[in-house]
């Protein structure tokens, strides 16, 4: 793809990236025969090769975004399942960040949108404030019908019931049966996750700490920053990142660490893109880039670092029947799919 960007324009670090990325581009069109909203819509601009198309011309020419532009951006699911169709490397993923980043700072939505936008950015970040809101909702769900489209539809999907947790709450949950654990690792526990399925943090820790290994909940990291980044919130997402970063990489200095494990794939492929995200910042740029480098999927750091001790069982004694959903920032993002299907088929299921 031809650009057209000024030399002025390129001193900007988010420019050069995006440039680099939009010259990579051939317009095959790949792209589109994967793409969830082409194949729904139909039009070319709710694809990915009509977003970039339409990100350029906003970056290239300097222009503020426009009503049609964010309608098409808005519905981007970053599923980033062009990222694995496109045979050119194409990127999409920093793309659409610097489109929305550049949405963000440019248009004014309207009054409803905006207000949604920030309760969304200020309450699911934060687990004390997601499980008030469940609370609250017990109130107004009977009178939810009084409430605009949006507002309606929130409140019938957000629970009001939450898992109680089983595991004592811990900054460090040491390995069982070992004086000296095989390797120590840091936890993401994530945001909302904690709240609507704290089993999915326990069983993670349980699993490592059966198998010899120290894992770390540093206080102070709850959010990995994705919301308020694919929000569009670059200055909130950054002041996560900046903390996360710091409390990680000073843990890493003190005690060490043999890894970060996230145990959901969204988060994953963010921490995993810090590098990439303070490539032009003197201060966070060693930090980050060796958080990136630390950071696992708990199925991939099992496979790749964990001498499993799997129950041998008879061949056709299966105890469960478990069907696999491969999420998308799990394969697309972070281009791990067989990794977790090898490990379920290695437990005899």
């Amino acid at each position: 793809m031809e650009t057209h960007f000024s030399k002025d324009q390129l001193k900007n670090s988010d420019n050069k990236s995006s440039e680099k990325i939009f010259r990579k581009c051939v317009h095959c069109g790949f792209c589109n025969a994967t793409c969830p909203t082409y194949n729904l819509l139909g039009d070319e601009l709710d694809g990915p090769r009509g977003r970039i198309y339409l990100i350029k011309d906003m970056l290239e020419n300097n222009k503020p975004a426009n009503a049609k532009i964010v309608k098409h951006l808005d519905r981007c699911l970053s599923c980033y399942s062009c990222m694995t169709t496109c045979p050119s490397g194409v990127n999409y993923m920093h793309l659409i960040d610097h489109g929305r980043n550049h949405i963000e700072k440019t248009f004014q939505r309207p009054w409803g949108d905006r207000f949604i936008r920030n309760l969304l950015s200020k309450i699911m970040p934060y687990p004390f404030r997601f499980r008030l809101i469940g609370m609250l909702t017990l109130i107004v769900k009977p009178i939810y019908f009084i409430f605009p489209k949006k507002i309606k539809e929130m409140i019938k999907l957000m629970p009001t019931n939450f898992p109680q947790k089983k595991l004592p709450k811990m900054r460090i949950y040491k390995s069982e049966k070992r004086k000296k654990p095989v390797a120590r690792v840091a936890l993401l526990i994530g945001c909302v996750q904690q709240v609507i399925s704290p089993q999915i943090n326990e069983s993670t820790i349980r699993l490592l700490n059966r198998h010899g290994i120290e894992v770390v909940v540093p206080k102070g990291i709850n959010c990995c920053g994705s919301l308020n980044h694919h929000l569009g919130k670059s200055d909130l997402a950054k002041e996560t990142y900046k903390k996360n970063i710091s409390i990680w990489y000073d843990e890493y200095l003190k005690n060490g660490l043999d890894a970060i494990i996230s145990n959901t794939s969204g988060c994953g492929t963010t921490l995993k893109d810090y590098k990439f995200i303070f490539r032009s910042d003197n201060d966070f740029k060693k930090k980050a880039k060796k958080i990136s480098e630390l950071t696992k999927d708990i199925s991939e750091y099992l496979d790749e670092n964990v001498k499993l001790n799997f129950i041998k069982t008879k061949e056709n004694d299966k105890s469960y029947k478990i069907a696999y959903h491969s999420a998308c920032s799990m394969q697309h993002g972070q281009k791990i799919h067989d990794v977790p299907i090898n490990l379920i088929k290695m437990t005899g299921n």
